[in-house]
């Protein structure tokens, strides 16, 4: 009796491992990278070494306010450097990063990454990409004529959106955007336009597991209608911090998420 009991708990745990899918990837947001602040080349540098002696991850998400200011001049740079990345990588878009008067539009910055990186397949601010059973939504919130901090997703957007929750309504969804839906500290300036009707938005979707943010320089991890929100602090804040993010999801149970920030070693050292 014995022996059939631990049989059948091995092959109930078999089983279970059979529909689990794990995750691996990391979050670096707000490097502001510009040619004349040679800290932040040191940084971004030391940031990609650092994690490029990391295992097991899926690809690097940037979140925004990459670059300075909108200069061409320093997103080539800044990709010149991200390149040396050994895990693929993707961007999104912060307010940091465009200002279309200035000469640095939305479709410009992504025709600059994708010039300068023959891998790198978006071809547009919002859009999807899969990973091992996983699949990752970038929503674009940023503002390139009138740029400032405060989030503000279009209706456009937002609709695309739902059309893509309603596509993969059987996969786990993450979204990465730059700017959070859940504030980790008060900023009325940085505040996402209409973020209660995102929020009320998601709620309608069942297989969002997570939403991770940059935008305030500030570590913040909330759960709320079964969404986990990540916000995480400015690569160019001392001490230098990216995010390592697991996600652990098993049929029957709830997805579990686990973070980790790291310290870019021997940064301003």
């Amino acid at each position: 009796m014995k022996k059939f009991l631990s049989i059948l708990i091995i092959l109930l745990i078999a089983a279970g491992t059979a529909f689990a899918n794990e995750i691996k990837f990391i979050q670096v947001t707000d490097a502001h990278y510009s040619s004349p602040n040679a800290h932040s080349k040191e940084v971004l540098e030391r940031t990609v070494q650092d994690i490029n002696k990391q295992s097991g991850i899926a690809f690097v998400i940037f979140t925004g306010d990459n670059i300075d200011s909108a200069n061409p001049e320093y997103l080539k740079e800044f990709v010149h450097i991200v390149n040396k990345l050994k895990y693929p990588y993707y961007t999104v878009i912060g307010n940091h990063d465009v200002f279309k008067n200035g000469g640095l539009s939305k479709e410009r910055y992504i025709e600059i990454i994708r010039k300068n990186h023959l891998f790198y397949t978006p071809r547009k601010p919002n859009y999807v990409f899969e990973k091992d059973g996983f699949v990752f939504i970038v929503a674009d919130g940023a503002k390139e004529v009138i740029p400032g901090p405060g989030g503000y997703f279009k209706e456009d957007t937002l609709k695309w959106l739902v059309e893509q929750l309603k596509k993969y309504d059987d996969r786990p969804v993450g979204i990465f955007q730059h700017f959070p839906l859940i504030e980790p500290r008060v900023v009325k300036s940085h505040r996402t336009y209409e973020a209660e009707k995102y929020l009320d938005l998601l709620k309608q979707h069942n297989n969002v597991i997570a939403v991770v943010s940059g935008h305030y320089h500030t570590n913040g991890e909330t759960t709320q209608d079964g969404i986990y929100h990540i916000s995480s602090p400015s690569l160019l804040s001392d001490p230098n911090y990216y995010k390592i993010i697991t996600i652990v999801t098993t049929k029957g149970f709830s997805p579990m998420i686990y973070t980790e920030l790291k310290e870019a070693t021997g940064v301003g050292k």
